[in-house]
């Protein structure tokens, strides 16, 4: 990177030899469809000429790194520096505008038409002041002890500065979420990148907002990139920006010329849709997960807008939100979280809570987050406020030919429904989360299904789901039942190995105190013991009548419970409604590969049911409708497939990307056992068409069975302690055995086929696999292309089969 040099001009200019850092988003650089990147009622030709300029302004961003001007072309290396090329397009100048922000200044090209480059922050802007201190303006922790940051837009070595103090603050994990709706790119100027936007003439101080909502903002940003590329060629290698935008002093400057994006409004409330991707990145982070080591420091998030004020503010309280969700309240004193004094006594507001479960509980908590990060802005007084100065406008006047009556009840109204949104997005966390411990909603089908991650498989009758209630119960039969789908006969196989009930209303299932996060299964010789057991549990607590302490919502509370049913009396009420349902509980172990007897009563289950009716529906449920069900339905898959035909498989796709082959299942230990099964190659490709389909109906989960193991086993590196990574081995070798066994079975399917499967597949792994020698590579199990198996002792089947836990749960009960 050279350091620009001065050339003493009125209009001063660049003559940059260029590498471009670009843009908030150069680490991920796509191509844009190039369109109109903003709403404006100029008129003339700028909004053809504009268009004209995107489209022609696309040159290999997805691919482009860096570009290097010289005396014959720009240089463009690309993004995996395996590919260098000269741009030889001949540049109009035609497709560029050109004006002056005054006669007295220069003219020179316009960024998308009529845009001026601005540098993004003004040193006022910093009311804490705090640029030099910590890196970026108006940098803060909110009150609390949630790991909730807030800032204006960083320069790079600003935003380095950040990431460092947040470290020494012994943040572990960082998630930076920039809540920028107008592009933001970077210009080279002593030895940092500092932040520039583009601006109109008539407001230098007002960022572009309410932006084409066909284009994201970072291909906004990649457009503007290519564009000031452009306008160095075609101004002799110069181009120009403004830092002084109120005195104008030495205007323009010369200049040479990574994370979330979640764009927010300058005013008023998000759409919906951006409350989604917020979601998404919730569920894309681990450590954000309902189901996350509560052992573990929660990340800090930290987000960002350009002076840190209204949208760093708005961000901050979802981020609080967020965080009394999976963590609870904040343990802030009192004192220190004032709540504003003004009660927002509005009738929308009433009525909204008064409609919401839980309504005035779902208030508080969105007034105490409001609290929390009011250091620099309270939506509550700015509603009360705006509201104020409505009501002291005696009689209307304009200001710049609009009313002021208008102007106030407008910023009334948006501050209003963006706080009526926090209340709706609270009371949306509430419904995803009826217990810390019940499935995240991740394929969201409660609201309509009232059972979390409901799916089918395509064209077949196999369906998974997540533990459901009564309720849920009774709508997914009328579901399955109606006259569009019209199933007469219905199989449901519970695969849950923990203890569970219904208690008014709602699922429970015991903990321990210290390891609330973590199941406890119970091993039984035989299902019914599992029955058993939930039977004699809800005697107890229906026989103690007590007040007794739940976890629900992540709060402690006091319940007597007035209603209590096993999952088996669910099932006999909805029989006899529905004739045709039958229920069977075959417990399944998480992560790992089902048992060989799994296996056999999975199998045996589906040949009654289909004796019966060929047409008959399955119905897998497991705690969360996602590892366990998941399994049970990709043998579901299988065996349907055997018994009426399989689909045709399409030529396996050649696949060019990092781990490719691993993510094909193509470990060596797997293609040893492929190498000693009749055809092999066909079992495993029909074993991954299986895992292909089945995981396209979970596609939101970013979860496949095959994929997760190369995956898992990445993670190993970055383990933060010997447990951690021991716990890491042991679940990737658990997942490759799981795939493996899964090849096995759809073998046996083949082999025994022709006698109707009498013998069961535990059998035929005694009598055919094992003499060919397939326990013999099960117990010298790993991943013999990273590193040697019998460097730990989970290559060995004795120790990947005994019971393991996060955390080590006490012992209860006497040995049987």
């Amino acid at each position: 990177m050279q350091k620009p040099k001065d050339v003493n001009t009125r209009g001063t200019a660049a003559r940059p030899s260029v590498q471009i850092m670009g843009t908030s988003a150069s680490a991920t650089s796509q191509a844009a469809p190039f369109a109109p990147t903003h709403r404006a009622d100029h008129q003339g030709n700028s909004m053809a000429e504009r268009r004209r300029s995107l489209q022609s302004a696309n040159i290999r961003n997805s691919k482009a790194k860096s570009i290097i001007t010289n005396k014959v072309a720009p240089v463009v290396i690309t993004n995996n520096c395996r590919e260098e090329f000269q741009i030889h397009d001949k540049i109009q100048a035609a497709n560029y505008s050109k004006g002056r922000i005054s006669d007295l200044l220069p003219e020179h090209y316009l960024v998308l038409g009529e845009f001026f480059m601005v540098q993004d922050v003004y040193n006022r802007a910093d009311v804490l002041n705090t640029t030099k201190s910590h890196g970026a303006p108006n940098f803060r922790k909110v009150k609390g002890n949630y790991p909730l940051f807030g800032m204006g837009q960083p320069s790079l070595s600003g935003f380095k500065q950040v990431i460092q103090r947040l470290q020494i603050d012994g943040c572990e994990e960082v998630i930076f979420i920039c809540l920028r709706e107008e592009p933001v790119v970077f210009f080279h100027s002593d030895g940092d990148f500092i932040p520039y936007t583009p601006r109109g003439r008539e407001n230098l101080h007002e960022n572009l907002h309410d932006l084409d909502r066909e284009l994201s903002s970072e291909q906004i940003e990649l457009s503007i990139r290519k564009e000031l590329c452009d306008f160095a060629k075609l101004s002799e290698n110069m181009f120009y920006v403004y830092n002084d935008i109120e005195h104008f002093k030495d205007e323009p400057k010369q200049v040479h010329i990574l994370y979330y994006r979640l764009p927010l409004p300058m005013e008023g409330a998000p759409l919906e849709e951006t409350f989604d991707a917020f979601v998404s990145i919730l569920r894309e982070t681990p450590n954000l997960s309902l189901m996350r080591d509560s052992s573990r420091p929660l990340p800090a998030m930290l987000f960002s807008c350009q002076v840190g004020v209204g949208r760093t503010n708005l961000g901050l309280i979802l981020g609080a939100l967020v965080f009394h969700h999976l963590q609870g309240a904040s343990k802030s004193p009192r004192q220190e979280i004032q709540k504003s004094e003004h009660q927002l006594n509005f009738q929308v507001i009433q009525l909204l809570i008064s409609r919401l479960p839980k309504g005035q509980q779902v208030l508080d908590e969105v007034d105490d987050a409001v609290a929390m990060c009011s250091e620099m802005h309270n939506i509550k007084d700015a509603v009360y406020e705006n509201k104020l100065k409505l009501e002291g406008i005696a009689e209307d006047y304009q200001i710049q030919g609009s009313s002021t009556k208008g102007y106030f009840l407008q910023r009334t109204l948006q501050s209003l429904e963006r706080y009526v949104y926090l209340l709706v997005f609270n009371a949306y966390l509430h419904d995803q989360v009826s217990s810390e411990f019940l499935a995240t909603d991740l394929l969201s089908t409660a609201k309509e299904m009232k059972v979390a991650n409901f799916r089918r498989v395509s064209k077949m009758a196999l369906y998974g789901m997540a533990q459901p209630n009564s309720e849920a119960l009774a709508v997914v039969m009328s579901y399955l039942t109606d006259q569009r789908r019209g199933h007469s006969t219905i199989l449901w196989l519970n695969l849950q190995e923990e203890l569970v009930l219904e208690a008014n209303g709602q699922m429970f299932t015991p903990r321990e105190p210290g390891c609330l996060e973590q199941p406890i299964p119970v091993c039984v010789q035989h299902p019914q013991q599992l029955q058993e057991m939930e039977l004699a549990l809800k005697q107890e607590i229906l026989r103690c009548e007590k007040w007794l302490e739940v976890i629900t919502e992540q709060d402690k509370q006091m319940r007597k419970f007035k209603s209590c049913h096993t999952i088996e009396e669910l099932f006999v009420h909805q029989k006899s409604i529905h004739p045709g349902l039958s229920y069977q509980r075959i417990p399944l172990s998480d992560c790992c590969a089902p048992k060989e007897e799994v296996f056999d009563r999975l199998l045996e289950a589906m040949k009654s049911s289909l004796a019966e009716d060929p047409n008959c529906a399955f119905i897998f449920n497991c705690h969360n409708g996602k590892d366990r069900s998941t399994a049970a339905m990709v043998i579901a898959t299988l065996t349907l497939w055997h018994i009426n035909g399989f689909p045709e498989c399409e030529e396996e796709e050649i696949v060019s990307v990092p781990d490719a082959k691993y993510t094909k299942g193509e470990f060596e230990m797997v293609m040893q056992v492929v190498r000693v099964l009749p055809d092999g190659h066909r079992v495993k490709r029909e074993v991954d068409v299986a895992l292909d389909v089945v995981s396209e109906t979970m596609t939101p989960m970013h979860y496949h069975l095959r994929e997760i193991i190369i995956s898992t086993y990445r993670q190993i590196k970055m383990a933060k302690s010997e447990a951690d990574a021991h716990w890491l081995r042991l679940r990737s070798l658990q997942y490759l055995e799981r795939y493996i066994y899964l090849i096995l079975f759809n073998c046996y399917l083949h082999l025994e086929k022709k006698d109707s499967w009498r013998r069961s597949f535990s059998q035929w792994m005694y009598q055919v696999a094992a003499k060919a020698g397939v326990y013999a590579i099960l117990n010298h199990l790993g991943f013999s292309e990273f590193e040697n198996p019998d460097d730990s002792p989970l290559a060995r089947l004795r120790f990947r089969w005994l019971p393991h836990s996060v955390q080590s749960i006490p012992m209860r009960g006497q040995p049987i």
